[in-house]
C-alpha cells in the first residue's frame, strides 16, 4: 500500500484545504496512469520519517530530510508560496520578538533567551544560527555563546506562543508558516514583530520514494502541473498560499548543508547544559 503525506503546513485550520489539494493531486495522478494512489492522506506518518520512504508515493518533507536521505527520496518539485519573504521556491526564516522587546537588531538579542521548534529544523535552528554566525565573533569572555538559554517547543506555533508570553526573547519561524498564521490565525501573531530575516534556502520539497524515480517521477511531476492548473483546486491552493512549483536540481539543496556548516564553524547558540524543553 502506498502512502501520501503533506504534513509540513497542515495547520488545524487548513486540514480541509490540505485534503482538497490532495484530492486534486490524486485525480491528476490517476489521469497520468499512476496506480495505487491513496484515497486520503496519511497524517500519522511524516513523509521523511524512517521507513516511510519505502511506501511514499507523494509527500512534502523538510529540506534536511531530502539532503540526508537522498538515496531513499526522489526530489519532484519545490512549491512556491505567496509570502513577501519568498522568492519563487526559495524561502527565509523570520526572527521574531515581542512588540515590547527593546531589540532593534539581531545583535541586541545576545545574552537573551530563545525558543526553537526542534534542534534538527533548518528554519527554526540552522537558519537562526547561520544569521548569528554572520554577526562575527562575540565579545571576549562569552566563550562564543550567543544565547544564555534555549528552549525546545516542538512547533513554530508553540514557539511564537512562548515569545508572546514572555517566556523567551525570540524565535525563528519559517516565513510560510508565518504567512499562513497571519491569514488563518492572526491572533497567533498578536503582540509580536519581525526583527530580522535569515538568508534564503530552497523551500520544503515535494518528494517520492527513491524507487519512484524515472518514469513514475515524470508522471508525478506532470500530474502535479495538471493539478496546479485545475480550477477545482484553486480554493485549496489559495488557502495554502501555493503559487506554483519550480523544478530545482537536487544540488540546490546543498545550500542547506552549506548553511549548517557555516553555522557549525561559528559560535554555538548557548552555553552547555542550558537547553530545555
Amino acid at each position: 500500500m502506498t502512502l501520501a503525506a503533506l504534513p509540513m503546513y497542515d495547520l488545524p485550520e487548513l486540514r480541509t484545504a490540505t485534503d482538497a489539494w490532495w484530492q486534486g493531486l490524486a485525480k491528476a495522478f490517476r489521469r497520468q496512469g499512476i496506480r495505487e494512489v491513496p484515497d486520503s492522506l496519511g497524517r500519522a506518518v511524516q513523509a521523511g520519517a524512517r521507513g516511510a520512504e519505502t511506501r511514499l508515493l507523494f509527500g512534502q518533507c523538510c529540506g534536511y530530510d531530502l539532503v540526508r536521505k537522498r538515496d531513499s527520496l526522489t526530489l519532484l518539485a519545490t512549491p512556491a508560496y505567496r509570502s513577501p519573504h519568498c522568492r519563487g521556491a526559495r524561502y527565509r526564516s523570520l526572527i521574531v520578538v515581542g512588540d515590547s522587546s527593546p531589540a532593534a537588531r539581531l545583535e541586541d538579542l545576545r545574552g537573551g533567551s530563545c525558543v526553537i521548534n526542534m534542534a534538527c529544523s533548518h528554519s527554526g535552528t540552522t537558519a537562526l544560527r547561520h544569521a548569528i554566525a554572520a554577526l562575527g565573533a562575540p565579545p571576549a569572555g562569552r566563550e562564543g555563546r550567543f544565547f544564555s538559554r534555549v528552549e525546545v517547543s516542538g512547533s513554530h506555533a508553540d514557539s511564537l506562543d512562548r515569545v508572546r508570553q514572555g517566556r523567551a526573547d525570540c524565535t525563528s519561524v519559517d516565513c510560510v508558516t508565518f504567512a499562513l498564521l497571519a491569514r488563518h490565525r492572526a491572533a497567533a501573531l498578536a503582540g509580536l514583530r519581525v526583527l530580522a530575516e535569515s538568508a534564503p534556502a530552497p523551500g520544503l520539497p515535494y518528494v517520492t520514494g527513491a524507487d519512484g524515480g524515472g518514469e513514475r517521477a515524470a508522471r508525478l511531476r506532470e500530474g502535479l502541473c495538471l493539478a496546479l492548473e485545475d480550477p477545482a483546486t484553486a480554493a485549496a491552493r489559495d488557502a495554502l498560499l501555493i503559487d506554483g512549483v519550480e523544478i530545482l536540481p537536487l544540488s540546490a539543496y546543498d545550500r542547506i548543508l552549506a548553511m549548517e556548516a557555516e553555522a557549525e564553524a561559528a559560535a554555538p547558540l548557548i552555553a552547555p547544559g542550558r537547553t530545555r524543553s
